[in-house]
């Protein structure tokens, strides 16, 4: 019988957490998505795995034995992927790397030149992720290397280069009030709508919403969006106001979308991430070291 992995991460999410709740959060999904794929699990199994009561979810004896083994096998399965799509990648002299949005800015191009230049017959592909793949495709081994915006879910799994720093602006309706104004201070657009990226992105959707920097306003939502175009639609159309890097003003320029400085509100981050199992690969530690000779000389590295 076969079982699917993602069917497992959820069972594992749920027994770690004790509580639907939680580990819904920590997925990244809806409550009510969670409990129908133990539902569905604990169906192909044929037996029940969790007790269901008001104080949470305990394993039963099915549950536990499944429990004790299934994390490594997750973690075995996981290394095959990687092993997989990391030999295939090294066989076409090919570097995966995923980017969101306008990747590293106007240092990209310089990279991508630079590690063409230490790596003779190697290619950088460049991968795009949708705002509901904050890790650029990294966390899943879909790619080498990434160049992310931080913060992201897993991020803590991960190696982490802060490359720059730069400051958060707001993107609104050119015909909003607010878009006369030279400085917007946050406290002002604390009760907008914002357009938001998708709830599966976690702390990257609840950074761009600025929630921790709210004194307590409630998040109001007035579009989900998870592409850059269908982001600039939905404020060109009133939808809502977003926050955005200030280099958004230079890459992402559309008729009926005005960006404006906002002050009150914490800089963004980019940095260059890579899986701690590629420490010691050559060609993904060259193209770091390309990131880290890009970045402003007075901006400092972290992992």
């Amino acid at each position: 019988m076969d079982v699917d992995t993602r069917l497992l991460r959820c069972f594992v999410a749920v027994a770690d957490e004790g509580s639907l709740t939680r580990a819904a959060e920590r997925l990244f999904v809806s409550q009510p998505a969670l409990t129908k794929q133990i539902k569905q699990l604990e169906t192909r199994l044929g037996v029940p795995l969790f007790t269901r009561s008001r104080t949470g979810m305990a394993l039963t004896e099915p549950g536990r034995a499944l429990a004790e083994r299934t994390p490594a096998l997750l973690a075995a399965w996981d290394r095959i992927l990687w092993e997989t799509k990391s030999t295939a990648s090294r066989a076409a002299r090919v570097l995966r790397v995923g980017f969101l949005a306008s990747a590293a800015n106007e240092a990209t191009q310089h990279i991508i030149a630079e590690f063409a230049r230490c790596r003779p017959g190697w290619r950088a592909d460049m991968r795009q992720a949708a705002w509901s793949n904050p890790s650029a495709g990294l966390a899943a081994g879909d790619v080498d290397v990434a160049l992310v915006r931080l913060p992201f879910p897993g991020q803590d799994a991960l190696r982490v280069a802060v490359l720059f720093t730069e400051p958060r602006c707001v993107a609104l309706p050119t015909a909003h009030p607010l878009a006369a104004r030279d400085v917007i201070p946050f406290r002002d657009l604390c009760d907008e709508p914002f357009v938001a990226a998708p709830p599966e992105s976690g702390r990257w959707r609840d950074y761009w919403l600025a929630t921790d920097e709210r004194d307590g306003h409630a998040v109001r939502i007035g579009a989900v969006t998870d592409q850059p175009d269908d982001w600039l639609s939905a404020i060109a159309n009133g939808y809502g106001i977003a926050l955005a890097p200030e280099s958004a003003a230079r890459f992402y320029a559309r008729p009926g979308v005005t960006y404006r400085p906002v002050i009150g509100v914490s800089p963004s981050q980019v940095g260059v991430a890579w899986a701690p199992a590629d420490d010691s690969n050559p060609v993904v530690q060259e193209f770091v070291r390309c990131c880290l000779d890009s970045r402003p000389r007075q901006d400092e590295t972290t992992t």
